[in-house]
C-alpha cells in the first residue's frame, strides 16, 4: 500500500510539475515569437485564471449568494478589489493621460438596457465575462456550451452597436484627479456598508480566501493596465475571435461601422496573439484548466439537464455576448474596470446588471437549470 501511494504521489507531483512546465513555456514562447509585452500580458492572464479558479473569486455566484443567502462575502471582496486599483489606477490616469486609457463610456439607453440583460443571462448560466471563461476552462459543461456564443453575440453586439447607442445617451461623466477618488472610494465605502447592513447577521465574515484573492485580482489589473494601457477587459476579445471567424469563411466585414474601421480591421489581419484582450482571455482559461487539472483534473460530468435548459443556455450565452457589448463591458470591463478607472458607467451598469440578475436567480429554475 505504500508502494502504491509513493507511485501514485510521484506520479502527481510529475503531472504538477509537467502542467507548470507547459505554462511556462506558453509565455516564454508568446514573448520569444511576438514580444515581451506580449508574453507578459499572457502571464497576467494566467494569473487571473489561476487566482479566480483556485481562490474561486467570481462575479456571478457571490451575487447570488447576495440575493438568496444575503451572504455579503464576495460582493465585499469585489469592492475591496475595485478600491485597490482605483487608488493606483485614477491618478495614473491624471498623470498618464497620453499613455493610459481608462474604461470610460456614456451612460445611456442601450448601455443600461444591455447591464440589465446580462445580469440576468449571467445567472441563468452561472457566469460572467470572466467566470464563462473560467468554468469554460474548468471543464464547466454549462460553460463550455456557452462560450462560443458568447463570442458569437459579442460579435453581433458590435456589429450593431452604433445603431443602439444611437438611441441617445448623456454626456461621458469621469471622476478623475484627487476629487475623483475620493468620490469612488467613498461610494464604495457606502456600497460596502450597506451591503454589509443588509447581511443575514451569521454571514457577516469574508473568508480570508477572499481578501487574499481580492488583493490579487486588483495587483494583477493594476499589471494589464501598465503594460498594456487600457483596463482588464474580456468582451471584446470574444467579439474578435468570432469576427476572425467569419472572415475565414469569406465574410466581408468592411461594411460594418464597428468591424469595418481601419483599427479594427488590422486587428483583424494581425495574429490573436497580439490583441490584449484576447492574450487575457486566453490566459484565464488556461490559468483555469491548469488549477483544475492540478486538482482532480478536467473531466466533468455532462448534468442531466432537460432540452430546454441547454437551449436557455445557448440563448443566454448569445445574450451576455450581445449585452456586454451594448453595455460597453461586463462584470470586468464595465464593473470593475469602470469604476477602478472613474467611470459614471460602470456605477449605473453595476445598478442595472444586479437588479437582471435578480430576475435571473429567479428564472433560472424554471429553465430545468436547478431544482426548483
Amino acid at each position: 500500500m505504500t508502494d502504491v501511494t509513493a507511485v501514485n504521489t510521484a506520479s502527481g507531483t510529475s503531472h504538477r510539475a509537467a502542467l507548470i512546465g507547459a505554462a511556462a513555456l506558453f509565455v516564454a514562447v508568446v514573448g520569444l515569437f511576438v514580444g515581451a509585452r506580449y508574453g507578459l500580458l499572457l502571464a497576467i492572464g494566467l494569473g487571473f485564471g489561476i487566482t479566480l479558479e483556485g481562490l474561486r473569486f467570481g462575479f456571478a455566484g457571490p451575487w447570488r449568494a447576495m440575493i438568496l443567502r444575503r451572504d455579503p462575502a464576495g460582493i465585499i471582496a469585489q469592492l475591496f478589489a475595485i478600491a485597490i486599483v482605483a487608488i493606483v489606477a485614477i491618478p495614473l490616469l491624471a498623470s498618464h493621460g497620453d499613455e493610459l486609457n481608462g474604461a470610460h463610456a456614456p451612460v445611456g439607453v442601450a448601455m443600461i438596457g444591455g447591464a440589465f440583460v446580462f445580469g440576468i443571462c449571467m445567472q441563468i448560466v452561472l457566469g460572467c465575462g470572466s467566470g464563462t471563461l473560467v468554468n469554460a476552462g474548468s471543464g464547466n459543461p454549462v460553460s463550455l456550451v456557452a462560450l462560443p456564443f458568447f463570442a458569437i453575440g459579442s460579435f453581433a453586439g458590435a456589429y450593431h452597436l452604433f445603431w443602439w447607442t444611437g438611441l441617445g445617451s448623456a454626456p461621458l461623466v469621469v471622476f478623475s484627479g484627487t476629487s475623483g477618488l475620493i468620490i469612488t472610494l467613498v461610494a464604495l465605502a457606502a456600497i460596502g456598508a450597506f451591503v454589509w447592513w443588509r447581511a443575514a447577521p451569521e454571514n457577516r465574515r469574508v473568508p480570508r480566501r477572499l481578501w487574499i484573492a481580492a488583493s490579487l485580482v486588483a495587483l494583477l489589473a493594476i499589471g494589464n493596465l501598465i503594460v498594456s494601457g487600457q483596463p482588464w477587459g474580456v468582451v471584446y476579445g470574444l467579439g474578435l475571435w468570432a469576427a476572425k471567424g467569419v472572415t475565414l469563411l469569406g465574410g466581408d466585414l468592411s461594411g460594418s461601422a464597428f468591424w469595418g474601421s481601419p483599427d479594427t480591421q488590422n486587428r483583424l489581419a494581425a495574429s490573436v496573439l497580439t490583441d490584449i484582450t484576447s492574450l487575457t482571455n486566453i490566459g484565464i482559461i488556461a490559468g483555469a484548466a491548469l488549477v483544475a487539472s492540478w486538482r482532480a483534473g478536467l473531466k466533468q460530468a455532462l448534468p442531466k439537464l432537460p432540452a430546454r435548459a441547454w437551449i436557455a443556455t445557448i440563448v443566454a450565452g448569445f445574450l451576455l455576448g450581445y449585452s456586454s457589448r451594448l453595455a460597453f463591458g461586463c462584470n470586468v470591463g464595465a464593473f470593475f474596470s469602470g469604476i477602478s478607472t472613474g467611470s459614471l458607467h460602470g456605477w449605473v451598469w453595476f445598478g442595472a446588471a444586479f437588479l437582471g440578475a435578480v430576475q435571473g436567480v429567479r428564472i433560472r429554475p424554471y429553465l430545468g437549470l436547478e431544482a426548483r
